[in-house]
């Protein structure tokens, strides 16, 4: 179980890198918005590439941050019942639904994503647009996405499988409000 433990705790790390330069990627998407906006209100200028530019950001953002997301908690969930249970209800809970839905959803997309990518790799895919770019790197965020996602379900299946056990208790990780 240690070595699973251990694991588990090299996932979190992976997961918490990944997300801590996704959260980057707000920033970059922002400036290029406010760029992209003010060339084309005041110069009159604007490019199909820096509105594409932004589409992949948020992609990138939101595919390569849902492994974080999980790993704090963050992902819309009903809780009519799971907050009436203590924390090995939880863990039961987290457990099967790790197992039967997230681990094999996560899975299956990113298998089906795969040859989409590899497609657009392989024929060098461009955007259809004047002035687009390559689609390439986009459709790669979809396997890599799922991925990581599922990566980080089985770190969390590994910690409730150690608190069902007795060999971890898991602080309850509350999602940041927002502002």
């Amino acid at each position: 179980m240690k070595a699973l433990l251990a694991l588990a705790r090299a996932i979190d790390a992976l997961t918490e890198h990944v997300g801590r330069v996704v959260i980057w990627l707000v920033l970059a998407a922002t400036l290029i918005s406010a760029g992209n906006a003010l060339s084309r209100y005041l110069l009159g200028a604007s490019s199909n590439a820096w509105l594409e530019i932004q589409w992949y950001l948020f992609g990138a953002m939101f595919l390569m941050a849902a492994g974080y997301t999980l790993k704090h908690n963050g992902h819309v969930r009903i809780d009519i019942f799971y907050n009436r249970l203590g924390p090995r209800g939880q863990a039961w809970v987290d457990l099967i639904g790790g197992l039967l839905f997230l681990l094999p959803m996560a899975l299956l997309l990113a298998w089906l994503a795969w040859p989409m990518f590899h497609e657009a790799w392989v024929t060098h895919e461009m955007s259809p647009d004047a002035g687009g770019l390559v689609r390439w790197p986009v459709k790669l965020l979809l396997p890599a996405g799922f991925f990581l996602l599922a990566l980080q379900g089985v770190a969390e299946v590994i910690k409730r499988v150690g608190v069902l056990s007795g060999h971890l208790e898991l602080p309850r990780e509350e999602p940041e409000e927002e502002v």
